[in-house]
């Protein structure tokens, strides 16, 4: 089990669909996130396009991690531990940084500074031994950097407290599918230009062992996931450990809430 520290505020799934709006502000005593600069208002001080991950590769001994960001400006990924990955864009806006492997889980805040602008990306980017990459997002579904497929894969689920989840992985752009849990639909929707679907069930997920199945355009897939409420992080906003399906990470949302994300299999 691996303890790590992201501090940060509450948007919760909800069940049936995800949060309509996110908390934009913590209370007075809500510890900013480790990486969270000032915000700037854009009408101020102009539009700064923020840093987005785009792909991802294995390279020596760490993981390259490539996307685009404003052009000419200073790129960073930080840890809560306090280390540091940070290179450049080049005056398209595309960068390459490369992450070092090292045991376990890593959450990293992405930003990019320019003329003494900082961005940070949404979400957080977790690292896990062996390459395995994500974007963990509060209040949605996860973004797993892997390659896309023709036919339907499941590769996370998230969960709140409550049990409203959703389920994400790829198919063929434009796919309409369908979310079956223990044989009952559950819900639905088409993956994107992309072949990305993020699909809300209507129905929150017991705590237990539940059969979900992704089917539709391109065949269909079924997986079988253990459930449970995450316990209190009391060692960090953060806790990563392995499960017979891959691993499991409760973490401390952007408003003090917990979000749980299950990454099926190994790195895709």
């Amino acid at each position: 089990m691996i303890r790590i520290r992201f501090p940060g505020c509450k948007s919760p799934i909800v069940a049936g669909g995800l949060a309509a709006v996110l908390l934009a502000a913590c209370g007075p005593s809500a510890p900013k996130p480790a990486d969270a600069p000032e915000r700037v208002d854009s009408a101020e001080a102009g539009y700064v396009v923020p840093p987005s991950v785009e792909s991802v590769a294995r390279a020596g001994e760490g993981t390259v991690l490539a996307g685009r960001g404003a052009p000419d400006a200073d790129v960073r990924l930080r840890s809560p531990s306090g280390e540091i990955v940070s290179g450049r864009t080049d005056l398209e806006g595309r960068w390459r940084l490369t992450v070092v492997d090292a045991p376990g889980v890593r959450l990293f805040g992405l930003s990019t500074t320019r003329e003494g602008r900082t961005v940070q990306a949404e979400g957080y980017v977790m690292v896990a031994e062996g390459g395995d990459v994500a974007l963990l997002r509060a209040g949605a579904g996860t973004k797993r950097m892997s390659a896309g497929s023709s036919s339907p894969r499941i590769l996370t689920i998230d969960l709140d407290r409550e049990g409203g989840a959703v389920v994400s992985g790829v198919a063929g752009p434009g796919a309409g599918l369908n979310v079956r849990v223990d044989r009952v639909t559950r819900g639905g929707g088409r993956t994107d230009d992309d072949g990305r679907f993020f699909i809300s069930l209507t129905d929150s997920l017991s705590p237990g062992v539940h059969d979900i199945q992704v089917a539709g355009e391109g065949g269909e897939t079924a997986i079988s996931v253990a459930t449970s409420p995450p316990q209190p992080l009391v060692s960090g906003p953060a806790r990563a450990e392995r499960t017979p399906q891959g691993w499991r990470l409760d973490w401390m949302t952007p408003g003090g809430g917990i979000q749980t994300t299950l990454l099926i299999g190994g790195p895709r």
